[in-house]
């Protein structure tokens, strides 16, 4: 009896001692965002300012090699996600500060509302708009929202089944990246705002459709899927931005994690449960993943263990096993998974207080084939590191995130 109430008093003593570890790396994360951020704001205010800059430059997207901050206009794909940084600042601190912040930055994202030119709409909209219509329900913001969806459905093809994703491209003729699935996040809560099933028609039949054509018999993805616009029939399967076309692009496998996960969220369809757990299990048990679960851009590239690391791939993982905790028997697996990538990144991988422009996490890697954005800080590892730290806090204190 003796034995087994020590035993008891032990288990309790861990089980606090790792809840408490986590709120360390919560509240640290935090804290040090909240910092940098005030850096980040008043580096862009200063280079927006700049007779040089362009006047419309409105996000930050990285810092070079050589210490330059890198400001992008409302269209690139990156834009949203600083946004809504700010956004995941007000949820955790409830500071009005970051709100208004917040909304100004979110403003200079809504032409994008009525962009036909690119897939990327969902990424820009709803990380910025999304963010915002969740947290203050804001009328205009749902209107924002809906008519993204519409723009974005203008890239639907029935006969392919997909949104596509590059315009211009001559190698390819319709084809469809694995990152597309994150927009789908989009459609699904038009529908909601809307009661026009249509968004949600679309974002299923891209979903099954990746689902069919994107996957190896390991659960790993292709980057590109191209197709005949005619006939629907798959051209080629190739790469873009990873080591080859039969490799794993790290944060093309983060994104396939993601993005089966919110489907399943949205649709409550076991398949997409099923997919999510086994891209989940194929990173998770990669012999090339290192020990502090923070991949190499590639998880097939050539000179591992010398390769660049990408913590934004780990942030986008770290996230969506959070939220894949939630629905999977495996939770608890995922879940400790979770925590393993947030605390190395919190530890390891986050810039000192003043250093780095106001960025969050080093070493990311944007497009190792381009040689562009090798080892830097870029703003949507910074966004998923954000929403990751808060899903751990949702899940600790409410069981879901």
């Amino acid at each position: 009896m003796k034995n087994k109430y020590i035993c008891l008093c032990l288990m309790l003593l861990i089980c606090r001692l790792t809840v408490s570890a986590q709120n360390t790396d919560v509240a640290k994360g935090f804290a040090i965002a909240e910092k940098q951020t005030e850096l980040l704001l008043k580096e862009t205010a200063s280079a927006r300012n700049n007779p040089a800059t362009k006047a419309n430059m409105v996000s930050p997207r990285t810092e070079t090699h050589t210490g330059e901050l890198v400001l992008i206009p409302s269209k690139d794909w990156v834009s949203g996600f600083f946004p809504g940084e700010l956004w995941y600042l007000y949820e955790y601190s409830n500071d009005k500060k970051w709100l208004e912040e917040a909304k100004t930055y979110t403003a200079n994202i809504e032409p994008e509302k009525m962009d036909r030119t690119s897939h990327d709409v969902g990424f820009k909209v709803y990380c910025s708009f999304g963010n915002g219509y969740r947290l203050t329900h804001d009328e205009h913001y749902k209107e924002v929202i809906i008519q993204a969806a519409k723009t974005l459905s203008t890239r639907f093809n029935p006969v392919v089944g997909c949104i596509k994703s590059w315009d211009g491209r001559k190698e390819w003729k319709y084809p469809v990246i694995i990152d597309n699935m994150l927009n789908l996040e989009l459609l699904f809560n038009a529908t909601r705002f809307s009661g026009d099933s249509s968004f949600y028609k679309i974002a299923v039949s891209h979903a099954n459709t990746t689902l069919k054509n994107h996957f190896r018999a390991d659960y790993s993805c292709y980057h590109v899927v191209d197709y005949d616009p005619e006939t629907g029939k798959v051209l080629h399967k190739q790469t873009h931005q990873g080591y080859s076309d039969e490799s794993s692009w790290a944060r093309g496998q983060g994104w396939a994690l993601y993005g089966f996960t919110m489907c399943y969220r949205e649709t409550k369809n076991k398949a997409y449960l099923h997919q999510a757990e086994k891209v989940a299990r194929f990173i998770l048990d990669n012999p090339n993943l290192p020990k502090d679960m923070v991949p190499y851009w590639d998880l097939n590239a050539p000179a591992i263990p010398d390769e660049p690391r990408d913590a934004s791939a780990a942030a986008v993982m770290a996230s969506a096993l959070y939220e894949l905790s939630t629905f999977s028997p495996n939770g608890k697996l995922y879940r400790a998974k979770a925590d393993a990538i947030i605390k190395t990144l919190t530890s390891k991988y986050t810039s000192k207080i003043g250093e780095h422009r106001g960025f969050i996490l080093l070493h990311s890697t944007g497009h190792k084939p381009a040689n562009s954005e090798i080892d830097v800080p870029i703003s949507y590892a910074d966004y998923y590191y954000l929403e990751a730290l808060l899903r751990q806090k949702h899940i600790k204190e409410r069981g879901k995130i």
